[in-house]
């Protein structure tokens, strides 16, 4: 276990050297190693200038061959490679406790899954009945609630690894939670806007289903995920918009905007028992979604919102690729190891070769 944590550490040594470091501690590092070489220097000065006795350092040798002389001075430089391992150590023991941090470590994924916009309609419209069985409901706004969350848990249960986001609109559109791959985050979110208390607390009751498409492609493009393959967005309202313009721009526009950035929309219409055409904006909104590449869905019961979803799921079956970002990753672990071994080199040779012990 030592030995393989050792050749990993050892390994990740020599890979640093493509990687960009950075010093979190460099300060306290420098105060550190400014320290020691202060007290070392002030050692060194005391050694100096301290008064000897007379005679108390000198040693009488007997009389040396000239060319036992002459090796041994050959051979006197040698006696500080020693030395020069401790200092190499102690600069990597330096850098160590400077903290090296990698600045930033990025991997690429693939796996099964999409980026997924889900929009709710929280608008007043959607307080009406909408009797249901199995999706927990009181109103159209509870079921589509209820909808989403099981639209949530169905790729929950399956192979997929979705970027998943939620959005609560109205008049205007809110992003609840921004792309993340924790199902739990989304499904807490779902629950928490959807009780009656939050229904009645939400302050926007018009529906503005262009602002909420609109906002949806932003937060595509906030996460740099336009252009990209794996994108799609799922709107469950009941339809009752025939606003052909917002702000500055059409509906067409904001459509294409969509289908320019390949992002398809699914639109679930969930009106009780009204089939396709009974709600007035059915036929605009069927034919703006179709523009993505998206679909229309006329849900008028229970069993429809359920086959809906299920198609929803089986048509979003690709791959998409994550880059995941870590930044400041510590590296202080090699340094050390470094430091540590060239000290116990530098010890092994001083105490086991004579040569070295002589210093200066």
């Amino acid at each position: 276990m030592m030995l393989a944590r050792l050749g990993e550490m050892l390994a990740e040594l020599r890979l640093l050297g493509d990687a960009g470091l950075s010093l979190l501690q460099r300060d306290a590092a420098v105060v550190v190693t400014g320290g020691l070489a202060v007290v070392a220097l002030g050692m060194l000065l005391w050694r100096t200038v301290r008064p000897r006795t007379p005679g108390a350092a000198n040693i009488v040798l007997p009389a040396l061959p000239a060319r036992r002389l002459a090796s041994r001075a050959h051979l006197a430089p040698v006696r500080h490679v020693t030395f020069a391992i401790f200092l190499a150590g102690f600069a990597l023991f330096t850098v160590a406790l400077a903290d090296p941090h990698t600045a930033l470590v990025q991997e690429e994924e693939s796996y099964p899954g999409h980026r997924i916009a889900i929009l709710i309609d929280a608008s007043l419209s959607m307080n009406t009945a909408f009797a249901t069985e199995r999706l927990a409901a009181g109103n159209t706004f509870l079921a589509n609630v209820a909808a989403a969350e099981y639209f949530v848990r169905r790729r929950m249960e399956g192979p997929y690894h979705d970027l998943t986001s939620l959005v609560q609109f109205g008049n205007e559109a809110y992003i609840v939670t921004p792309f993340t791959t924790d199902y739990e985050n989304i499904l807490l979110s779902i629950s928490l806007i959807g009780t009656p208390e939050e229904y009645r607390r939400f302050p926007d009751h018009g529906t503005l289903v262009m602002n909420a498409i609109s906002r949806g492609v932003q937060l595509f493009r906030t996460f740099d995920f336009l252009g990209a393959a794996g994108n799609l967005m799922v709107i469950f309202s009941d339809g009752q918009d025939t606003h052909a313009r917002f702000e500055d721009l059409t509906l067409d526009e904001i459509m294409q905007e969509a289908a320019d950035n390949a992002i398809p929309v699914y639109f679930i219409r969930t009106a009780y028992d009204q089939a396709l055409g009974e709600v007035i904006s059915d036929q605009q909104w069927k034919l703006a979604v179709e523009r993505t590449g998206g679909r229309f869905f006329p849900a008028q019961n229970e069993d429809a919102i359920l086959a809906a979803i299920h198609e929803i799921d089986e048509l979003a079956e690709g791959r998409i690729r994550v880059r995941r970002y870590t930044a400041h990753e510590p590296r202080f672990g090699p340094f050390a190891l470094a430091a540590v071994l060239l000290w116990l080199i530098a010890l092994i040779l001083t105490l086991g070769v004579r040569h070295f012990r002589r210093f200066p």
